[in-house]
């Protein structure tokens, strides 16, 4: 194996197999990790979670130094067989991983190469932590992988949360949706509602499992990246001068996706939820598209998965988040 030194971590405790290199990514295997990504999210059953090229490079430029945070392991042809990316959270304790080996080089150690870079990678970080801030490392993966999951366990993760991936259909119209009095539908205008929408959102989420409120200036980096951003499917309920719940919408794998769904508390069970669902349905129809998608945490606080299942949407596929902890202490939202 060759051994390569990045600038975050000395990657030399790994054993491949003779010819296999892990080494920091490059600009130049940008579309080889798109390859990589489609072909294990294929393998998964669940082609549609692929993230092309675009999002991905978008995603590089914004959260990524390709030097210390991201990684690939090439076959002995120079093929990308595994990818791995570090990220860090404001604080520097709440840390996440994201990982792919390709399913023809399962069982070689890529992973355990991977997960180890990963590992030294969130140990470099943490000592940028404040002292009493519990610190630990996320990765998810699909519910049926057995053998991430073994990986992960064997290395110190414990299973935490499940999340689902979920879908309906349409052959037909959905269904009117129904506002609660005195709710309705605005035109977003970027200029004026974009800092109350993530005010509105923010707060939305803010009982979610291991939410952390982003700054502005980073929510809107991330809500505006080229392939995510599309304003006219920004969908704002009012009630008055105040917003009441959000849907922001994207097109996504070559599907219409419900990014971000949520009811600020004074709306809450008035049935505000299901409208804001079945309008985003409807102007995903309109515009031609018959399979929407969205991702949900499967013990989400405000009752969203019973509010999917009841609009007719269904599990396509189910991920277990892992964690290490690595010094407890007191939660960062705290």
């Amino acid at each position: 194996m060759q051994f390569i030194r990045s600038n975050a971590v000395n990657i030399t405790n790994h054993t491949l197999p003779p010819g296999f290199t892990l080494r920091n990514a490059t600009w130049n295997d940008l579309e080889a990790v798109a390859d990589l990504i489609r072909a294990v999210c294929e393998a998964d059953g669940d082609p549609d979670d692929a993230v092309p090229a675009s999002e991905i490079k978008s995603e590089w430029k914004a959260n990524f130094d390709l030097e210390t945070d991201v990684w690939v392991v090439t076959d002995p042809t120079g093929k990308v067989v595994g990818y791995e990316e570090f990220f860090a959270r404001p604080g520097h304790a709440s840390l996440q991983g994201d990982g792919y080996v390709h399913p023809q080089f399962k069982g070689l150690g890529v992973g355990t190469a991977l997960l180890h870079a990963l590992d030294a990678r969130a140990r470099v970080e943490m000592a940028q932590a404040e002292l009493d801030l519990r610190v630990y490392l996320r990765n998810y993966m699909t519910i049926g992988n057995e053998k991430g999951r073994a990986l992960h366990e064997s290395e110190g993760f414990k299973p935490m949360r499940f999340t689902w991936s979920m879908r309906i259909k349409f052959d037909a119209p959905p269904p009117t949706p129904q506002f609660p009095q005195g709710v309705e539908i605005r035109p977003f205008i970027e200029a004026e509602h974009l800092y109350p929408v993530y005010e509105a959102i923010e707060e939305a989420f803010a009982d979610h499992w291991g939410h952390l409120k982003p700054s502005f200036d980073d929510w809107k980096e991330n809500r505006q990246a080229p392939d995510r951003y599309y304003p006219d499917l920004w969908f704002v309920a009012w009630e008055g001068a105040e917003i009441a719940g959000v849907s922001i919408c994207r097109q996504r794998s070559g599907m219409g996706w419900v990014w971000s769904l949520g009811v600020r508390r004074p709306w809450r069970k008035q049935g505000l939820g299901m409208a804001l669902l079945l309008h985003s349905f409807g102007e995903f129809y309109k515009r031609g598209e018959k399979v929407i998608g969205l991702g949900v945490d499967a013990s989400n606080p405000t009752g969203a998965t019973r509010l999917y299942e009841r609009a007719g949407m269904y599990v396509e596929t189910e991920y277990v988040c892992y964690e290490k902890e690595y010094r407890p202490g007191r939660e960062l939202e705290e």
